[in-house]
C-alpha cells in the first residue's frame, strides 16, 4: 500500500496497521505496525534544528525504559542520502530487541525514522523496514 498524507509518503505492506499523529498540524508522526509486533515510524520536525539532538532524545527516552540499553553510532546511505543515528539493543520481557534510529535533513524538515522489532523477528523484517525507508526517501522532495 502507499501512504501519502501530511507531506509524508512511503510504501508499506498491505497487512500492516497504520497509526497517524498530526497533533501539531504541520509536522506529523506516522507509525506502521507489523503483525508480529515490530514497527517502523517516521516523524517530521522543524528545519534548522540539530538532528543529533533528536537522536539523543530518543536514546534518552529509551534508556529510561530499558536500563541495559546498548547504543552504537550508525549511518546508512539510502537513495543517495546519508542517514545518521544510532543502533540500539535492549531486553524487553526477557527478549532481545533491536531498534534503529536515523535522521535525514532537508530544507523543509528534519525527519526521524525509528524501526524496532524483537530479534526473533528482526532478520525477516529488517528488509521490509529498509524498503519502507527507501520508498520514503525516494518520494521525499529534494527542494
Amino acid at each position: 500500500m502507499h501512504f501519502d498524507r501530511y507531506g509524508l509518503a512511503f510504501d508499506h505492506p498491505d497487512n500492516w496497521d497504520v497509526d497517524t499523529d498530526d497533533s501539531e498540524g504541520r509536522f506529523a508522526t506516522v507509525t506502521v505496525y507489523a503483525p508480529g509486533g515490530g514497527f517502523w515510524s517516521v516523524s517530521g520536525h522543524a528545519p534548522g534544528g540539530d538532528p543529533a539532538a533528536l537522536v539523543d532524545a530518543v536514546v534518552a527516552e529509551m534508556r529510561t525504559e530499558y536500563r541495559e540499553l546498548d547504543a552504537e553510532p550508525a549511518a546508512d546511505e539510502v537513495a543517495g542520502r546519508t542517514l545518521g543515528g544510532m543502533d540500539l539493543n535492549f531486553y524487553c520481557l526477557d527478549l532481545t530487541n533491536t531498534a534503529h534510529v536515523r535522521t535525514v535533513v532537508t530544507p523543509r524538515a528534519i525527519y526521524l525514522i525509528l524501526c524496532q522489532a524483537e530479534d526473533r523477528e528482526w532478520d525477516d523484517i529488517a528488509p521490509v523496514f529498509a524498503a519502507m525507508t527507501t520508498s520514503f526517501l525516494r518520494d521525499l522532495p529534494t527542494e
